[in-house]
């Protein structure tokens, strides 16, 4: 009775049905702030979606014919897991730190935010992997089908073609695809965290590994007296190949290479992997959790394989003996619960895919488009969040047309590594970026496109030739007959199976087209500053603003409204000024940070490039002064040279700032030694010595300011009293005049953005003086009150008055609007015939306790 068509089916409806529970019940929880995935096991186990239908049954099969040449499909995530920190941890701080929501986001954003670059990935990433899609609804269609004909097994080859009514895999694409808008496309905001979705992927994971191990503990334990009897009576029938290597062990090199770039690459891998991702320190749970499920799963394929090649022998396709063999012993129960687990391993796959794919189609394509014919003052949240959901039906669609029209071809049977070798052609422009600088968007785009084409050439067009799409003489003989144009043997290369030959072709021209269009061009202004975020993204806490453009917060305001929807707009907001203690006007200039945030978050439902070309449209073509165009100039020269500047602030202190050093100290010596031979102190000698002394100890002075300026990093160091205390210094002996700096000798607990702001005020409020006021004393004061931190810059040079001063004059307006951005006050007292003081005042809630 188990095993009767309507209890399978019952059983199938009610597993997606409580997957839609779990699903449910994670995002209600979410909604109540008491998450389910704030801790690392359910994002390890997540991580699992990796194991697919076509890894739950054709790991068996692969072990029937190469024995443990499957291991590689294992090793491969092991490998880059444990690679975890270096290179998972720094891709999920940029994704968070630009709101990127896709593979193909991120993509663009490192090259400058090249739409182009985006589209192609996304095209790249559709046509690698909606085939494997459709592997996964034939192996629920398939397994189904035998199934429905207990008792006997029947091979897959006799199954034929099912009638498109009673097709298991139509009703499965149509439940799914309605699973998927559901709790996939909840919220325009793609970086908000699909919580119930991500709940329900774990729990399939647990699902489908309870189902395979049941399998393995039943042959292994029920139907053999363990391994060493299972194993011993494959021995004696001669099953030789259970126990190799495979016929080539090249073969090994790739497929760990290629399963490596699959755990990172595969849409639905990146999806699970950085988008969802709540905290990177979950990384650390991963990296040995999602390896030791692996290694569960991977206990028992070979004894299962050996069984199913002892009882069923060729008879059975050998991708079905996980359900052949129970099924044969008359275990219905353990049958069902067998396909239960493959069905969990494919819902789980194309649920995360086709979301992944939706994503990267919207915002890399259909947006793009939509930009490009409409303007932003139309209403897109509607629009956007329709174009996602008819995505996913679209690609779910597409899955399951390409699956009834390759039949059963053996196009599907290596559609699992053909995919693997698509998402691999991401590896050089992804890794490559992330680690040199001087990768280049023409580079990136040379490189992908080439390795693309080859990849169609010799590895997905080769295996329609058994669906009967393409003559069988284009194999064997070539394109028009041209023998070194045969796709499997291109230009003569002969010795390596179809997957190692494809690979190092695509690769060779991919990575040598990166690279080598790279060298020969250099990277623009916006790739520039990109590569230094991303390269940098583990020691540069926070990422240059690149927006300096005037635009207005009523626009931004309106931009964001249009795109997110009036209530998310609002809270963002709302949250914005929330965090930085601040209020945000509703008119006026929009400052930096504040549209570098609104860019964010567009990049969340519209992807990076489209992000960067409404908030431009709404940038204002008012032309800069030339103060704002040398700051600018100056930020882009820091953001490009931040590495020089580092290792020139070594090499001058290891080499000049010591000299000087030392010139003071023996000049000193050389005083003290004429005052003990009896030389007047007054004498020349004497007056020349301390003449040079003072020369060389100004020079240190001006050495250490400088060197201060070169470490970008200095200020966070040294803390605000003493970065002012060593600028006064070299400022004091260069200009010859006397500045005095009265501050705590503890460092005031201060953000990084206070400190900075607070720094520059003081540093510009002492050049003003220097260069208008003529003093001949500066005192800097630093004091902690009731009311907050004060710091005043007092002079008693020429002063002047406030109210005349011309407008950006003497950098008051800069100053100001520093005092601002950190929620706090700047007052100038000042007249024509006495002294200055510049009073920054910060509040209270700004200043943590003395440490």
């Amino acid at each position: 009775m188990v095993l009767q068509t309507w209890f399978v089916i019952t059983a199938s409806v009610a597993y997606l049905g409580v997957l839609f529970a779990v699903a449910f019940y994670g995002d209600r929880r979410a909604d109540a702030g008491r998450s389910l995935i704030s801790g690392g096991t359910i994002y390890a186990l997540s991580l699992a979606v990796y194991a697919t239908s076509w890894t739950y049954y054709g790991s068996v099969g692969r072990a029937a014919t190469t024995g443990v040449g499957f291991l590689p499909i294992y090793l491969g995530p092991t490998i880059m897991l444990a690679l975890g920190w270096l290179v998972l941890r720094r891709i999920i701080r940029i994704s968070r730190r630009n709101r990127i929501t896709s593979l193909a986001d991120f993509v663009s954003a490192r090259y400058g935010k090249s739409a182009s670059l985006g589209a192609l990935v996304a095209v790249v990433a559709a046509i690698g992997v909606v085939p494997y899609i459709a592997l996964q609804l034939k192996a629920v269609s398939n397994t189904f089908e035998i199934i429905r004909r207990h008792p006997e097994i029947t091979p897959t080859s006799q199954l034929g073609q099912v009638p498109l009514l009673q097709d298991t895999a139509l009703y499965v694409t149509l439940l799914l695809a309605g699973f998927t808008i559901v709790f996939g496309t909840r919220h325009l905001d793609a970086t908000e965290r699909h919580e119930g979705m991500v709940s329900a992927i774990a729990f399939e994971s647990i699902v489908k590994l309870i189902a395979f191990v049941a399998a393995g503990v039943f042959v292994t334990f029920g139907l053999y007296n363990g391994f060493s009897d299972l194993f011993a009576q494959a021995a004696q029938a001669n099953l030789t190949t259970l126990f190799s290597l495979g016929d080539d062990t090249g073969e090994w090199v790739w497929l760990t290479v290629l399963s490596m770039c699959a755990i990172m690459f595969l849409p639905r891998q990146w999806q699970i992997a950085v988008v969802e991702n709540v905290d990177e320190h979950h990384v650390k749970r991963a990296m040995w959790l999602t390896p030791l499920y692996m290694f569960l799963i991977s206990i028992f394929v070979l004894p299962i394989a050996a069984a199913g090649m002892l009882r069923l022998g060729g008879a059975v396709d050998a991708d079905t003996y996980v359900l052949g063999v129970p099924m044969a012993a008359g275990q219905e129960a353990l049958t069902l619960l067998v396909f239960i687990g493959g069905l969990s391993a494919a819902t789980g796959m194309i649920i995360v895919e086709t979301v992944a794919l939706s994503t990267m189609i919207s915002n890399s394509l259909v947006v793009p488009l939509i930009l490009k014919r409409w303007s932003y003052r139309r209403r897109l949240a509607g629009l956007i969040l329709g174009v996602r959901r008819v995505s996913i039906v679209i690609v779910m669609l597409l899955g399951y047309g390409y699956f009834r029209l390759a039949g059963e071809g053996t196009a599907l049977v290596a559609m699992g590594l053909i995919s693997f070798a698509a998402v691999a052609q991401f590896a050089p422009t992804i890794i490559g970026g992330l680690f040199w600088k001087g990768a280049t968007r023409n580079g990136a785009l040379a490189g992908l496109s080439a390795g693309f084409a080859v990849w169609i050439y010799t590895l997905l067009l080769p295996n329609f030739t058994s669906s009967g799409w393409l003559p069988k003489s284009f194999i064997t003989e070539g394109p028009f007959g041209i023998a070194a144009l045969r796709p499997e043997q291109l230009f003569g290369v002969t010795g390596m199976d179809n997957i190692s030959h494809g690979m190092f072709w695509s690769m060779l021209v991919n990575v040598g087209g990166f690279v080598v269009v790279s060298l020969l061009g250099s990277p623009r202004g916006r790739e520039e500053a990109q590569a230094v975020m991303f390269v940098d993204a583990l020691a540069d806490p926070e990422g240059p603003r690149l927006w300096r453009g005037r635009v207005a917060v009523d626009d931004l305001r309106e931009v964001l409204r249009r795109s997110i929807g009036r209530t998310a707009t609002d809270q963002a907001f709302e949250t914005y000024a929330r965090d930085r203690g601040i209020e945000v006007p509703e008119t006026g200039d929009a400052d930096p940070d504040l549209v570098h945030h609104a860019e964010t978050l567009l990049a969340g439902s519209v992807g990076t490039a489209s992000a960067r070309i409404m908030v431009a449209s709404v940038a204002g073509e008012e032309q800069l002064r030339v103060e704002e165009v040398m700051e600018m100039l100056d930020e882009a020269s820091q953001v490009a040279a931040l590495e020089e500047r580092h290792r020139l602030a070594r090499e001058l202190h290891d080499s000049v700032s010591q000299a000087l050093f030392s010139m003071t100290l023996h000049t000193r010596a050389v005083e003290l030694a004429v005052q003990k031979e009896g030389g007047s102190p007054e004498g020349p000698v004497a007056r020349g010595l301390k003449e040079l002394r003072s020369l060389t100890q100004g020079a240190l002075a001006e050495m250490r300011a400088s060197l201060f300026q070169l470490r970008p990093d200095a200020l966070h160091e040294d803390g605000l009293a003493e970065a002012i205390r060593k600028q006064s210094a070299a400022i004091a002996a260069r200009e010859n005049l006397q500045i005095t700096v009265d501050a705590p000798m503890y460092r005031l607990v201060l953000d990084d953005r206070a400190e900075e702001e607070l720094f520059r005020v003081v540093q510009e409020a002492v050049h003003n003086s220097v260069k208008h006021a003529s003093p001949r004393r500066i005192e800097i004061r630093l004091d902690e009150c009731p009311e907050g931190l004060v710091v005043e810059v007092i002079d008693d040079g020429n002063g002047f008055d406030p109210l005349a001063a011309r407008p950006g004059g003497m950098g008051l307006n800069g100053m100001r609007e520093r005092m601002a951005r950190i929620g706090g006050e700047l007052i100038i007292n000042s007249s024509t015939t006495g002294s200055t003081t510049v009073r920054a005042v910060l509040p209270g809630q700004q200043i943590g306790e003395p440490r």
